[in-house]
C-alpha cells in the first residue's frame, strides 16, 4: 500500500513539472528589475538545465545588479527514479556556448543530501540566506509553497493557477495586500515545456523540431507581493 502511495505521489509530482518558456518570464520580470539589484535570487522548484528561470538571471546577472543567484534540483523519490540532487550558486553572469546553451564551467555546483524538495531543511536553510525567490512551484502543493515563504517573510514571484485565489489561505492574503496577481498575464492560457515522459493527453500539446514536448495550460497567472507602479494608476471609467 505505501509503495502505491509513493508511486502516486511520483506520478503527481511528474504532471506538475512545467517548465516557463522565456518570454512569460521576460515580459514579467522587465516590471521589477530595481528590486533586484543588491539581492539573493533562489528558485527552489527548478532543474537548472531545463529551467528558463535560471537561464534569464544567469545571463541577466548583471543587468539586474544581482548579489547571488541559487537554483536546487529536485529528484522524485521513487523506485524507478534515481539522479543526484544538487545547488547551483553563481555571483556573476554566465555566457552562451556556440551552441547557444549555457556555459556552467563557472557554477559552484554543490551535491545536496536530500532530494531538493522545497520543504527539506536544506532547501529552508537556503529560503532563509535569499531575498527573493522567483519559479513555478507545483500547482497541487501551492497552498504549502506559499505558506513557507510567508513564515519566513520572503518576497515573491512565482507562478500559479488562477483559482489558487479562492483558496482561503491565498485571499487571505490578498484580502490583507500581502499577495496580488502580476501584471503581465491578464487572460488565457500559457504554454510550458513538459519532461519527456510526460503523458499528452491535454486538447491543446505539441512536439517542436528538436522533439520538445509542449502543453497549454488555463487560468495560469502570476503571484506577488512585489510592488509595480501598475498597481497604483488610476482606472480609467
Amino acid at each position: 500500500m505505501a509503495k502505491n502511495k509513493n508511486l502516486h505521489t511520483a506520478s503527481k509530482n511528474k504532471k506538475d513539472e512545467f517548465y516557463t518558456q522565456l518570454v512569460d518570464i521576460e515580459k514579467e520580470l522587465k516590471h521589477y528589475k530595481e528590486q533586484f539589484a543588491g539581492k539573493v535570487v533562489y528558485c527552489n522548484c527548478d532543474d537548472p538545465e531545463e529551467s528558463n528561470f535560471f537561464r534569464y538571471f544567469a545571463l541577466n546577472f548583471e543587468h539586474l545588479k544581482l548579489k547571488k543567484l541559487i537554483t536546487t534540483h529536485f529528484v522524485y523519490s521513487d523506485m524507478f527514479t534515481e539522479g543526484e540532487t544538487y545547488k547551483l550558486e553563481i555571483t556573476k553572469g554566465l555566457n552562451l556556448n556556440a551552441d547557444g546553451k549555457i556555459d556552467f564551467s563557472n557554477v559552484v555546483k554543490t551535491t545536496l543530501k536530500e532530494n531538493g524538495d522545497f520543504r527539506s531543511f536544506e532547501c529552508v536553510e537556503l529560503l532563509k540566506e535569499s531575498d527573493i525567490v522567483v519559479t513555478n512551484p507545483p500547482f497541487s502543493l501551492f497552498r504549502e509553497y506559499v505558506a513557507q515563504l510567508v513564515e519566513y517573510d520572503k518576497k515573491f514571484l512565482i507562478i500559479g493557477n488562477v483559482n489558487a485565489i479562492t483558496y482561503k489561505e491565498i485571499f487571505k492574503l490578498i484580502k490583507e495586500n500581502r499577495l496580488w496577481i502580476g501584471f503581465s498575464i491578464r487572460s488565457g492560457d500559457r504554454e510550458f515545456g513538459v519532461p519527456d515522459d510526460y503523458p499528452l493527453n491535454a486538447v491543446g500539446h505539441r512536439i517542436d523540431e528538436n522533439g520538445k514536448k509542449y502543453i497549454r495550460v488555463k487560468g495560469v497567472r502570476w503571484f506577488t507581493n512585489l510592488d509595480y507602479k501598475e498597481r497604483h494608476e488610476n482606472l480609467i471609467l
